[in-house]
């Protein structure tokens, strides 16, 4: 049994009764991979059909089917190409969620030379390509991982990556901010520098809850709230609001005899959500699924019912904001 196969049995040992079952749903932040760990659309539509309302959703890059002759720059269209024909794949079949916007990735350290890089995403995404992530997580303990795009330290406040942001300014496109949580303020910057410039942040900005930073988490909330509440005083960044059951945050969810319930999740992340909303406003806030990579830790139709029971008792307008207003503004989808 692979361990995909395996990671599989183990979620449908928690099954819960869907919430709100006809609220429309723009699930704005997941994943596709091939190969041994597979994530495909057949794959997608098991999770977004289990219950839920997903209408539409965006994929965001994750270093796959890159190019692998021509110019490195450009190499990283092909993940752009990859997931266009997915998403033209599904729109066979309408009465399922639809792919409506790429995130890809360009290296915005090029500067102005990106503009061809994009010129080739906006091209090859054929009207779906939204905007790039550039990951800037680094960390100076070896415990902890640096981002997938193996960032330089404060990648975000050089002079190079500057100038790529301009160039995505240009061509109308969003930056999708991925560090951890001790780098809050190098986005502030971004966000105060490039004031046009539309941000979104990504799972909570990675608060770390492993290695060096096990057992701290009252002291880096206290710390990341601050961060966040300067951050959140920046029109033009918007925040996704989800990923926190990857391993690196630390509640060790997919360590447990048995997957958490919605209610488990509520218990132990809801102080991020309630934070992030209050700072943000619903109208910049949106719910997030980081599926596949959360699903080490929850399944689909549990990860929803827990965004649900956050978002309880806010008002019918504000709940259409956090689960599908938000994203279609944010990605004109």
């Amino acid at each position: 049994m692979s361990v995909l196969e395996d990671r599989l049995i183990w979620l449908k040992q928690v099954r819960e009764d869907v919430l709100e079952p006809e609220r429309p749903i723009v699930d704005p932040h997941h994943h596709l991979w091939p190969g041994e760990f597979k994530y495909l659309l057949a794959d997608l539509w098991q999770d977004t059909d289990d219950g839920h309302n997903i209408l539409k959703t965006v994929f965001i890059e994750c270093s796959q089917e890159y190019l692998t002759a021509g110019a490195e720059s450009l190499m990283p269209v092909g993940e752009t190409q990859f997931v266009r024909d997915i998403a033209l794949k599904a729109n066979k079949q309408p009465g399922k969620a639809q792919i409506c916007g790429i995130v890809g990735h360009a290296n915005l350290l090029l500067g102005d030379a990106v503009e061809l890089v994009l010129e080739s995403h906006i091209s090859e995404g054929k009207g779906l390509f939204k905007g790039v992530r550039h990951a800037g997580g680094w960390d100076h303990h070896d415990e902890i991982g640096n981002s997938h795009h193996s960032p330089p330290h404060e990648l975000y406040l050089s002079e190079s990556f500057s100038k790529g942001l301009e160039s995505l300014e240009k061509s109308n496109l969003s930056f999708e901010a991925w560090q951890y949580h001790h780098q809050i303020n190098e986005v502030s910057a971004i966000a105060k520098s490039h004031p046009n410039l539309k941000i979104n942040l990504n799972h909570f900005s990675g608060p770390i809850g492993i290695g060096p930073y096990q057992d701290k988490s009252d002291e880096i909330f206290d710390i990341w709230k601050k961060d966040v509440k300067e951050l959140a005083s920046f029109k033009n960044v918007y925040a996704k609001l989800g990923g926190l059951a990857m391993p690196i945050n630390g509640f060790d969810f997919h360590k447990q005899a048995k997957p958490p319930t919605s209610d488990e999740i509520v218990e132990r992340h809801r102080h991020f959500y309630d934070y992030s909303i209050e700072v943000f406003g619903p109208e910049r806030c949106m719910f997030e699924s980081n599926f596949p990579v959360d699903k080490q830790s929850v399944s689909y139709h549990v990860i929803w019912n827990a965004f649900k029971k956050i978002a309880a008792s806010f008002s019918e307008e504000d709940k259409d904001y956090l689960f599908r207003k938000t994203a279609e503004n944010f990605y004109s989808l």
